[in-house]
């Protein structure tokens, strides 16, 4: 994959490539939609990446070309806002950008490709973020940390690519392997590695694509916190971390009335969520891998009974995400465990099987969803890497 990457850039800049670096795509273990609400949350990197070949170019302008995709051409001397970028790569190259310009920016071609696919529930937009991070990074020795790396390239997709959106996406891209995260404090959130050999469990990671297309569902994630806020302002905070759990039940009828019952059974699911990632954190930790499933159940559950991140509001005919559910529990048979994976509404879901049922399992999810849409992951245990620099 990176000769063909170093040959692809060859023939679009008409010079080789000096540097290779890599990101890795991630799963949500556990901790659905807790990280905006400064949160717990479990994830772990994986063997899906984007990947880029980068040379200088001399100049004040970055390069890039995204395999399947247009040329984006940068001038970092034109680091604003731009509301017309909303939602496009350019944005959230120029985004990044914007925070490493006190180091001194320097113009570079890229060729970008990824097998963390649009729409896989790996999140492709957090990998490209700590992929151009980690470019500006190593070209310009600013020696940021991995966190800090994942810290602007979240900034990059809130404010110029204009998609609220947590900081668990790109933490687990940049730091990689397994890592508990406790976003108490978001401008220094707590990473823990944990030494647990996934690959021992005796269980395969699969992360099934529904079918269902993420496009025009910006408004149905971004009611998940506007509704939160709404909870957190009865008890005059910002973020649900910060609201006691016990005075939250004993104003429940205060809050109902505020925000509404979604927004309050959304509040409950956060609350409980934390306590699971909790209790699989310790699980992990003391080779417990049936706790670790008990819990992968339940956040599932309350995923789709209190956050109401499966079916979005008013999909009858369409409910991909919701069929595919009950079609692994289906085929798992009391085995193994699924849940909703990541943002919810659409895209994938997460499913834990015993080895000895993968065929199986995967031919069944195949028959109904499409041929190549049960993906068997493993574990990457590095984050972001500069693979190779011939300067």
């Amino acid at each position: 994959m990176y000769e063909t990457l170093k040959a692809h850039f060859q023939e679009t800049f008409a010079r080789p490539s000096t540097m290779l670096f890599s990101a890795p795509g991630r799963t949500e273990l556990s901790g659905n939609h807790t990280d905006h609400q400064h949160g717990r949350v479990l994830a772990a990197a994986v063997n899906r990446e984007a990947v880029a070949a980068v040379s200088e170019n001399g100049t004040m302008t970055v390069n890039l070309l995204s395999e399947g995709y247009p040329m984006c051409r940068i001038d970092l001397n034109d680091l604003e806002v731009n509301p017309r970028e909303f939602g496009k790569t350019s944005a959230l190259i120029r985004g990044v950008a914007s925070m490493f310009r006190e180091y001194g920016l320097r113009g570079f071609d890229a060729y970008v490709s990824s097998t963390v696919l649009s729409g896989s529930g790996l999140s492709s937009s957090a990998a490209f973020e700590v992929l151009i991070g980690t470019i500006f990074n190593h070209l310009l020795h600013a020696n940021k940390t991995p966190v800090e790396i994942a810290q602007i390239g979240q900034y990059a997709e809130n404010v110029y690519f204009n998609k609220p959106c947590g900081l668990m996406d790109e933490t687990a891209s940049s730091v990689g392997n397994i890592i508990s995260i406790d976003f108490a404090d978001p401008a220094s959130p707590v990473v823990t590695p944990l030494d647990f050999d996934f690959s021992a469990s005796g269980y395969s990671l699969c992360i099934i694509d529904t079918g269902a297309d993420h496009a025009d569902l910006t408004d149905e994630y971004a009611a998940i916190p506007q509704e939160l806020a709404k909870v957190c302002a009865v008890f005059d905070k910002q973020y649900l971390r910060d609201v006691d759990e016990d005075e939250f039940y004993a104003r429940l009828p205060e809050v109902r009335t505020a925000a509404g019952d979604r927004a309050v059974l959304r509040a409950i699911h956060v609350f409980q969520e934390n306590r699971r990632v909790a209790a699989q954190v310790a699980a992990l930790q003391n080779n417990d891998f049936d706790t670790f499933l008990y819990y992968v159940k339940e956040s599932g559950l309350s995923s789709w009974r209190y956050l109401q991140n499966v079916i979005p509001a008013g999909c009858r005919e369409h409910q991909e995400v919701a069929l595919s559910l009950a079609l692994a529990e289906r085929l798992l048979n009391g085995r193994g465990a699924c849940r909703v994976h990541g943002g919810g509404f659409a895209g994938t879901i997460q499913a834990f099987v015993p080895v000895d049922m993968l065929d199986a399992f995967r031919t069944g999810m195949e028959q109904v969803l499409g041929e190549g849409r049960c993906h068997v992951l493993s574990i990457r245990k590095e984050g972001c890497l500069v693979l190779e620099d011939n300067r």
